[in-house]
C-alpha cells in the first residue's frame, strides 16, 4: 500500500510541515511549519511590492514643492533600491519553493519508511546524522550565504544595470531609471567612438596581462634557478633581499615608483641628466608609459614567483639529475626535461590565476598612471587604461553606470573563458580528473 507516502506528501503540499507531523516527526514538522509561516508573512508584506519594483523601477520622481516660501521635498521612488528589493524578494521566493519541494520529498520518504515498517529518525538521530555525515556541508553553509549576498547578488545586480539607462542624467531619486534592453550593448559596440575605445582598451588589456604574467613568472623562475645553483653562498640572504619588494605594501611601492619615474622632477631623470642624458618621458608618452608599467609590475611581482618556484625546485628528487648527468645530459637538457616540466606541472594553475589576476590588476595601473596619458580618441579612457580601470572611470568618475555594467559583463566572460579553457588544458587538472 502507498497510503502513508501519498498522504504525507499531499499534506506537505498543502502546507509545509504537515506531512512530517503526520509521520510523527514533530520537531522537523514544526520547523518546516514555522519557516513556511514566516515565508507567507514575508510574501504578504513584500512580494507584490518587490515584483512591482523590479518590473517598473518606480513611477514617481522625487519632487521639490514650494509651500509658502519654503521648498519641501516630496519623496519618490528610488529605482535602484526597488531593483535590490526585488532581487531579494525573488531570492526568498525561490528559497521557499526549494524548501517546499524538499519538504514534500522528505514527507514522501518518511511515509515510505512507515509503510515498510521501519522506524523514522527523530531529531536526535537527525542531528547525529548531520554531525557525522553532513558536517562539511554544515560548515560551508554560512560562507555560501556570504558568497551569495556579497558576490552573486552584486553580479546579478550589475548584469541588470547593463539593461537600463542608469547614468548621470537618470540617477535616482531625482530621476527614475528605465529598462532599455540591449541598447547599452549596441551603443558600446555599435557607435564608432565607443567601439574604438572598447577595442583599444581590450587589446591593451590582453597585451598587458600576457606580458606582465610572462615577465613576473619567468623572471622569478630565472632568479630562483640562479639562487639555487650549486656553489652559491648565503642563499637565505639572497632570498630575503629579493623578497623585499613583495614585503613592502604595493600601495606604498607604486606611489614611490610614480615619483621616481616623474618626467620633470623625478630623481631617475635628474640622475641621468647629470651624465648628460635626457631621460625619457616615462609616464607621459604612451609607449614609455606602458613599458614603465610592465617594468614596475615585474619588480613587484617576481619575488612571489621566485618563492613558489624555489618551493618546487627543492622537492625535485636529486636522483633524476644524477641519472641525467650519468647519461651525459647537458644543463639545458636537464632544465628542459626535468626542471621545467616539474615546475609547470605544479604551478600551471597558479600561472593561469596570475594571468587572470593581471586582467583585473587595478592597483598598478591606477596608482602609477591613473590610466594616462590622455587619449583624445577614447571615451573616458587613457592610453594605459585596462578594462577594470576604464570600468572604474565610467562608473565612479563619469557616472556611466550602464556602460560600466556592460564592460563588467564582458570582463567576467573573458576571465571565465580563460579560466575554464586554461585550467582544463593543464596536466595537473587532467590527471586529477582521471583519478576521480
Amino acid at each position: 500500500m502507498r497510503q502513508h507516502r501519498i498522504t504525507a506528501a499531499a499534506l506537505s503540499t498543502v502546507f509545509m510541515g504537515l506531512g512530517q507531523l503526520y509521520n510523527r516527526q514533530y520537531v522537523k514538522g514544526l520547523s518546516f511549519f514555522v519557516f513556511y509561516v514566516l515565508a507567507i508573512v514575508y510574501a504578504i508584506k513584500n512580494l507584490y511590492h518587490g515584483l512591482w519594483g523590479i518590473i517598473t523601477l518606480g513611477e514617481t520622481k522625487q519632487k521639490l514643492v514650494l509651500v509658502g516660501k519654503v521648498y519641501q521635498k516630496i519623496p519618490g521612488d528610488h529605482s535602484i533600491f526597488l531593483m535590490i528589493e526585488g532581487l531579494i524578494t525573488i531570492f526568498v521566493a525561490l528559497l521557499t519553493v526549494y524548501f517546499l519541494i524538499m519538504n514534500i520529498l522528505d514527507a514522501y520518504k518518511g511515509g515510505k519508511l512507515r509503510e515498510e515498517g521501519k522506524t523514522l529518525s527523530g531529531i536526535a538521530d537527525t542531528l547525529k546524522f548531520i554531525v557525522d555525515k553532513k558536517f562539511p556541508h554544515l560548515i560551508i553553509t554560512l560562507p555560501l550565504i556570504f558568497v551569495f549576498f556579497f558576490s552573486v547578488l552584486p553580479i546579478i545586480f550589475s548584469v541588470l544595470i547593463a539593461f537600463t539607462n542608469y547614468n548621470r542624467t537618470h540617477e535616482p531619486p531625482g530621476n527614475l531609471v528605465d529598462w532599455q534592453g540591449f541598447r547599452a550593448f549596441k551603443d558600446l559596440l555599435g557607435l564608432s567612438q565607443w567601439a574604438h575605445t572598447f577595442l583599444g582598451v581590450f587589446s591593451w588589456t590582453m597585451i598587458w596581462a600576457v606580458l606582465s604574467t610572462f615577465t613576473t613568472f619567468f623572471g622569478g623562475f630565472a632568479v630562483a634557478l640562479l639562487v639555487q645553483q650549486k656553489g652559491i653562498r648565503l642563499k637565505s640572504l639572497f632570498r630575503a633581499i629579493y623578497m623585499v619588494p613583495f614585503a613592502i605594501p604595493s600601495f606604498l611601492s607604486l606611489l614611490i615608483m610614480r615619483n621616481l619615474f616623474n618626467d620633470e622632477v623625478g630623481p631617475i631623470n635628474a640622475l641621468l641628466l647629470k651624465f648628460g642624458i635626457v631621460g625619457p618621458p616615462w609616464l607621459s608618452d604612451p609607449t614609455w608609459a606602458k613599458a614603465t608599467i610592465i617594468l614596475v609590475n615585474f619588480w613587484l611581482g617576481f619575488p612571489l614567483s621566485m618563492l613558489l618556484v624555489i618551493g618546487i625546485l627543492v622537492t625535485i628528487p636529486r636522483d633524476l639529475y644524477e641519472a641525467a648527468e650519468v647519461d651525459g645530459a647537458s644543463a639545458f637538457f636537464k632544465f628542459k626535461s626535468i626542471t621545467f616540466p616539474s615546475v609547470m606541472f605544479s604551478l600551471a594553475p597558479i600561472v593561469i590565476s596570475q594571468f587572470m589576476g593581471n586582467i583585473n590588476n587595478f592597483n598598478v595601473i591606477f596608482l602609477l598612471t591613473n590610466g594616462g596619458p590622455t587619449n583624445s580618441q577614447y571615451q573616458f579612457a587613457g592610453h594605459t587604461d585596462i578594462l577594470i580601470t576604464w570600468l572604474y572611470g565610467l562608473s565612479v568618475t563619469n557616472a556611466r553606470y550602464n556602460f560600466a555594467a556592460v564592460v563588467s559583463i564582458f570582463l567576467f566572460i573573458i576571465i571565465a573563458f580563460f579560466a575554464l579553457v586554461s585550467f582544463r588544458r593543464t596536466r595537473s587538472f587532467r590527471e586529477d580528473d582521471m583519478l576521480r
